[in-house]
């Protein structure tokens, strides 16, 4: 067999960044119930979004059927394309998943978020693997992490492609972000204009918007826990930091409700300040 590349596919190892959902019970009917009442106002949050099933928080001797918890988050729009498991791996093996190894930025004994606001739900992290290439398709990603293919899903291509921005220097985003756009940058991320609903602004560093936020807005995505994310008018549907994320379920106090803030984490809490701009 000839030792030069082929023109028409490549297979190499890769890492690709995922939602964990941690599971922190053996109770289905309960976890169900928790998903639908957080999400089912929102189903949009989390829409063709890649997730892993992580089972590191229960006991060796207690068991929970990860084939019906991926058809639940399925059933969510969310896309399982494997699970974490470290004592467990005897009986999570049994799982038509496959094994994915965790690296999480903190630790794998890191302290959880137990603000109720953070609790029981998935924290951003970074999964290595190579399952099956069909997985990855579904989820309308390529296993290098590049734009869905022209035969994914005629709802994941909807959503304009995330932009990146080519260096770790600061992106500068003059024009206002409709619904359906996503931008992403590598370092921190000034945006100039109106977020709207079903927007998205993403960062490994901070983001910093001179407009209302009506939209998403994540900083820190690759574990970066001393991000931060600075707005002048403040109506999210969700905001997160490192993973800690906050939605519109939760109301926002009066003092920071469509007003200038800052947002930081302490002791992987969200904070949320007013700004004081004089």
């Amino acid at each position: 067999m000839s030792s030069k590349k082929s023109p028409f596919f490549e297979l190499r190892s890769g890492s690709v960044d995922t939602l964990l959902f941690v599971v922190k019970t053996t109770d289905l009917d309960a976890m169900r119930a928790e998903l639908t009442r957080r999400f089912e106002a929102t189903p949009e949050f989390f829409a063709n979004d890649v997730v892993a099933i992580d089972v590191r928080r229960l006991e060796e001797n207690e068991r929970v059927p990860l084939t019906d918890i991926a058809q639940l988050l399925d059933s969510m729009r969310m896309r399982p394309v494997g699970m974490v498991a470290d004592p467990q791996q005897t009986w999570a093996a049994e799982s038509a998943l496959p094994l994915l190894e965790a690296r999480d930025r903190r630790g794998a004994a890191a302290k959880f978020a137990e603000d109720e606001s953070a609790s029981a739900v998935p924290a951003v992290t970074s999964a290595t693997a190579t399952p099956p290439a069909d997985l990855f398709e579904a989820a309308g990603i390529s296993a290098d992490g590049s734009a869905p293919a022209a035969g994914a899903s005629a709802e994941a291509s909807a959503v304009e492609p995330v932009r990146l921005a080519t260096s770790s220097q600061t992106m500068v985003v003059e024009k206002p972000l409709r619904s359906g756009q996503r931008i992403y940058a590598k370092g921190d991320i000034v945006v100039l204009g109106l977020v709207s609903n079903g927007a998205e602004v993403i960062a490994e560093g901070n983001i910093h918007i001179y407009a209302p936020l009506r939209g998403r807005a994540l900083a820190g995505v690759q574990g970066n826990h001393d991000a931060r994310i600075f707005c002048t008018c403040l109506e999210p549907e969700l905001i997160s930091i490192a993973g800690i994320y906050r939605t519109t379920e939760n109301s926002l106090p009066p003092d920071v409700l469509g007003k200038p803030v800052q947002i930081w984490l302490e002791e992987e809490k969200l904070m949320i300040e007013p700004l004081r701009l004089t």
